[in-house]
This record gives C-alpha cells, structure tokens and sequence, in this order.
C-alpha cells in the first residue's frame, strides 16, 4: 500500500506543478478570511521571505520566482477587493496579457520583503496593476512590475460598476505606464504585419 501511494505521489508530483496549486488554494483562502478591502484603488500588501527552493545558481531569488510570487499576490488581491466575485457575475474571466519587471536589486536568502499590488490605471479592455517588492530590511524596492490584466467576456468598466454599485474615475496613466501601453501596441501591430493580420482583426 504504501509503494502505491509514493508511487502515486511521485507520478502527481512529476506531471502537475502541485505546489502551486496547493499555494494558491491557500492564499484565496486565507483572503476570505482577512476580510474585504472596499477602496479598490487601495494598495495591498503580501508578505514573503526567499527560501532555499526560491534560489537559482547565483544563490539570490530566481528571476522566475519574482513572477510566481506576483501571481499569488495578484490572487489575493483580486479576491480581497471582490474583483474575482465581480468577474464571476458577467461569466468573466481576466488573464495576464502582458506584463515586464524590472530587477533592481537582488533578494537574498532569509530576505524578507513586501509585495505591495496597487491598480494603476484601466481601459477598455484591461486592468494595469503595479506590484512592487520592498525590503523589510531598509525599504530598497528591489523589483517593480506592471501587468496588464486582461478581462475577457467583459469590461473593467462593467466589473467595477458592478462592484462599486457607482461610476469610478480612471487614475491619470503614469507616464511610465504611457510607453508601455505604446510599446505593448506597437509590438502588436508588428507582429499582425507579419503574418499579413489588418488592424481591424484587433
């Protein structure tokens, strides 16, 4: 019996990324039970630390990390501000539709930090979200990323509307963010040149 169950183990543990399902399970349910956040403007704050299995061959936090990282705290996120729930109620889902970080400093081993994620800005067809990783040890923002969020089967405007049960005005777009959405544009219209794509398939 117990050859069975480490064989079994092994083949689930070889086949499907089992801790990250299991990690993010826990962190929905662990922002059930930290309460709702009502301004969906506000900044939220995830806390970590940089583990053995966080380290690559230079023994500082993988660059892969950084993005594992960012997708837990988009989850609790997105579950605490009732973004999910809303999405759910249009059928809607949101997808990451293109994200870039930037790596200031490196996180070391036994390092603990913040990730604080924040909505930038919105349009059409998409949230910006700001995640930032802040030292706890003298507050160095070590990396920064911006993630366009993707609402597919609805619109930002009709989730928060629903959420909000008001009309919420759009931030001003930072001017960093700006050349991004002009760079994310200008790569999509290179590549549907390429494969001969019109803009009006966009």
């Amino acid at each position: 019996m117990l050859l069975w169950v480490l064989s079994g183990s092994l083949v689930l543990f070889s086949s499907i990324d089992v801790w990250y399902f299991l990690r993010g399970s826990w962190i929905v349910i662990k922002s059930w039970f930290q309460g709702p956040v009502q301004d969906i403007l506000a900044e939220q704050v995830v806390h970590g630390r940089v583990l053995l299995h966080d380290l690559d061959y230079m023994c500082h936090m993988n660059n892969a990390r950084y993005l594992r990282e960012c997708d837990f705290a988009r989850f609790a996120h997105c579950t605490r501000n009732g973004l999910f729930r809303a999405a759910r109620a249009f059928n809607a889902t949101m997808v990451v539709g293109a994200s870039t970080i930037r790596y200031r400093r490196s996180l070391v081993l036994g390092e603990a930090f913040e990730l604080r994620t924040r909505i930038v800005s919105w349009d059409e067809k998409s949230f910006y979200l700001e995640q930032r990783f802040v030292s706890k040890s003298d507050g160095f923002i070590s990396a920064v990323m911006l993630c366009r969020q993707n609402v597919i089967r609805s619109s930002p405007e009709k989730i928060l509307d629903f959420l909000c049960k008001r009309k919420v005005e759009c931030p001003d777009v930072p001017e960093d963010l700006q050349h991004w959405i002009r760079f994310i544009s200008a790569s999509s219209q290179a590549l549907r040149a390429e494969i001969g794509l019109d803009e009006k398939t966009k």
